[in-house]
């Protein structure tokens, strides 16, 4: 293998493989990225054996070939380097980086025992953008927990319905479901479970990637794949194992009734929350009492031995007064991720769930559990 590439899209590959190669003393191999090439291009791939990556950079190809080298050490040496092109030899499993001033080896390994990443069948895939599917997984990864017991719930439910993509998490104590609209409806409706690690993964690679991204679909593995802008190749393929299994019927939990309705500024009201947080419990509680009377909202907090918090706000209130207690942590997960600066809080009882809603928005909604009070 000879070749030579500009630094800029060697970082760039080097640094999207570096996420997925992990060291590992059963597999040493996955410590490494596989370097080929592929026409004019340098196609960098790593994979964890639950998750893969394949990048490709525009280069300028002398000699064809490919060898495994360890991710991280190469990715360091080449960031470090003063050079704008990177030259690259290839000879008897050793990669060479050769320049006027310049002379590193690397010692590699045979390209055959780098596992193969699966590739997707020729299916027509589902075409999104990018930064909009990126924004709507971003705003429910945070919420899935590691369950042995209920795997489903390990991971982001992802459904094409009609003309929009819905994005559903939950750990049992909560539940966030996030939407993307558009204006035709998709040809095939189809939904997956998408690891959350996998979902962490997807947003560090592509979360500054704009324009289109293609979306492959197998009922075990989903391909996420961007394009070049200078050519009409792709750029990035990310790759991921979905997590079998039916998703809980999570419609059914949906309040359809709620006894008191709340409406309120957002950046007020989190404000509040993050203050009575400072002095809430162990358990991270906060208490309101909302009185519609007065359209009033207190919220107050206090620990024992630290002190106590209590205040008021002012909100649109509808229904009965209620006293109940939340979790501040989770309250604040729902909140944050209101794009509108008022928003809608719902009570169906003390002990029921509650919900959070963007003002006149139907594209996103949180559903949490009050802590019970003795």
């Amino acid at each position: 293998m000879k070749l030579t590439i500009l630094k800029e899209k060697l970082n760039e590959g080097l640094k999207l493989n570096e996420k997925i190669a992990k060291k590992t003393l059963a597999l040493p191999i996955l410590e490494n990225c596989l370097l080929e090439t592929e026409k004019n291009f340098l196609k960098i791939s790593s994979t964890n054996l639950e998750t893969g990556i394949n990048y490709w950079g525009l280069a300028k190809i002398e000699k064809e070939g490919k060898i495994c080298v360890p991710a991280k050490i190469l990715t360091q040496i080449i960031n470090l380097l003063p050079l704008e092109k990177i030259n690259l030899f290839e000879e008897n499993f050793v990669l060479k980086i050769e320049d006027e001033n310049y002379k590193t080896q690397i010692n590699g390994v045979s390209p055959e025992e780098f596992p193969i990443i699966p590739q997707p069948e020729s299916i027509k895939p589902f075409i999104l953008d990018s930064l909009s599917f990126c924004e709507a997984l971003s705003s429910v990864s945070k919420i899935p927990m590691p369950s042995s017991a209920r795997p489903e719930i390990s991971g982001i439910l992802v459904s094409f319905k009609e003309n929009f993509v819905e994005m559903v998490a939950t750990d049992s104590f909560r539940l966030a479901s996030k939407k993307i609209f558009f204006s035709e409806n998709f040809s095939e409706k189809i939904s997956f479970i998408l690891p959350q690690v996998s979902a962490r993964e997807f947003l560090n690679i592509f979360s500054q990637e704009k324009g289109e991204i293609k979306i492959y679909y197998s009922p075990s593995q989903v391909w996420f794949e961007t394009q070049m802008e200078e050519t009409d190749h792709p750029k990035i393929q990310y790759t991921s194992r979905l997590i079998e299994g039916e998703y809980p019927n999570y419609e059914e939990i949906i309040p359809k009734k709620f006894g008191t309705q709340i409406e309120v500024l957002k950046e007020e009201f989190l404000k509040h929350v993050k203050t009575a947080s400072l002095l809430s419990g162990k358990n991270n509680e906060i208490r309101f009492k909302i009185d519609p009377q007065k359209e009033i909202i207190q919220i107050l907090s206090q620990t024992p031995n630290l002190g106590r918090y209590e205040s008021s706000i002012k909100g649109k209130v509808r229904g009965d007064e209620i006293e109940i207690v939340f979790n501040w942590k989770f309250l604040i997960d729902g909140i944050t991720e209101i794009d509108t600066e008022r928003f809608i809080f719902s009570f169906t009882s003390v002990e029921g769930p509650a919900m959070i809603k963007p003002l006149e928005k139907e594209d996103y909604f949180y559903i949490l559990m009050p802590i019970k009070t003795v």
